[in-house]
């Protein structure tokens, strides 16, 4: 997979359909022509500097016309309620038709997949049953299923059967940080991505509601186990859901709060997080692209320094250089121009003399 996307959708089981991410990307673009209907008011809205408001006003309007959700997942755990096994039966056969559909007539987005219940791997059979029986054996590209509430190898390892699955570990309970490795491992290579599962987890240390927050402490403890354990295993790491949603009456606040949320993910590490409604997608998209257009001429002025001095440790600005800050310059640009924040031809490395 040559990029990681930016964030995962989820959606209940009972109201997915083969145009859903198309309809998503509609009531975005509704969402952002009524609440900012301009780049001044975008900006002002969400605290975007003023020299990159069009810019990021435009690539975000681009985005949510070209393609407005990267990574869906059809969602049989909360999203889907306490539903009796004949309803997620039939909830399992509606989908995977729907998904049939949608990979024939091209509506669905480039990473897809479902969310299943900790005892729910005979829905997701049930589900690849009738989808491959649909498609002639064939599965939408990027395929993953995720599993909540994972505590133990064991609990990986079953999905060992389902060929051409990417699988997906769910960090919610205390226990799973101090295993990520061993959950990883148990996939078998086949572990594309582990999300945090914030609300659970705090929930599970005995916080409060009222407390809960994606920058409480417990949080930042949590992802920094993911980033330590994980690292240089070519597992992505995704963040949790922003839970104030962008309502009549509170789309600016929300928005802002999005934003802000988004941000914080990028800044620690976790270039993906995931989004629960439409109205979301302009303030994900607007976090992301002014996250790495904010640093571009930065970056590239300490990355062609250091090239210049023939790959010495170098000083621009009062930052010093050497070959592991410019390792992360790299990954900056390149994530930059995956995520769609800045096309390649504007990086510019060239070798300076």
């Amino acid at each position: 997979m040559s990029r990681q996307p930016i964030h995962t959708v989820y959606g209940g089981a009972h109201l997915f359909k083969a145009g859903t991410c198309p309809k998503l990307g509609e009531l975005a673009r509704r969402s952002l022509s009524e609440f900012a209907p301009d780049p001044a008011t975008l900006a002002k809205v969400l605290g975007i500097r003023a020299d990159i408001a069009e810019t990021v006003y435009s690539r975000v309007t681009e985005k949510l016309h070209r393609e407005p959700v990267e990574d869906f997942r059809i969602d049989f755990e909360d999203g889907f309620g306490v539903r009796s096994q004949e309803e997620e039966d039939a909830a399992a056969d509606a989908t995977a038709a729907e998904t049939a559909r949608g990979l024939a007539d091209g509506t669905l987005p480039p990473f897809f997949g479902i969310r299943v219940r900790k005892s729910g791997y005979k829905t997701l059979r049930r589900f690849l049953d009738v989808l491959l029986s649909k498609t002639g054996g064939r599965l939408p590209d990027n395929f993953f299923v995720t599993l909540p509430k994972i505590v133990s190898p064991e609990e990986v390892s079953e999905l060992e059967p389902f060929a051409g699955v990417g699988i997906e570990i769910m960090v919610e309970t205390p226990q799973s940080i101090f295993v990520l490795p061993q959950l990883v491992q148990a996939a078998r290579g086949k572990c594309v991505a582990a999300h945090f599962g914030a609300y659970d987890y705090m929930a599970s240390l005995g916080i409060t509601a009222a407390c809960q927050d994606l920058r409480h402490p417990s949080c930042e403890f949590a992802r920094a186990m993911m980033l330590a354990s994980l690292a240089d295993t070519g597992v992505w790491l995704v963040d949790g859901a922003t839970n104030v949603l962008p309502l009549r009456g509170q789309v600016h606040s929300a928005w802002k709060v999005h934003y802000d949320n988004v941000r914080h993910s990028l800044y620690s590490g976790f270039y993906q997080s995931w989004d629960l409604h439409p109205a979301q997608l302009p303030a994900r998209y607007a976090a992301v692209y002014a996250f790495f257009l904010e640093g571009l001429d930065q970056a590239r002025e300490r990355f062609r320094n250091f090239t210049a001095q023939s790959a010495r440790a170098t000083e621009v600005g009062g930052v010093f250089d050497d070959a592991a800050t410019v390792r992360g310059l790299v990954n900056y640009f390149r994530r930059a121009v995956d995520c769609g924040a800045v096309p390649e031809a504007d990086v510019h490395l060239g070798r300076t003399s």
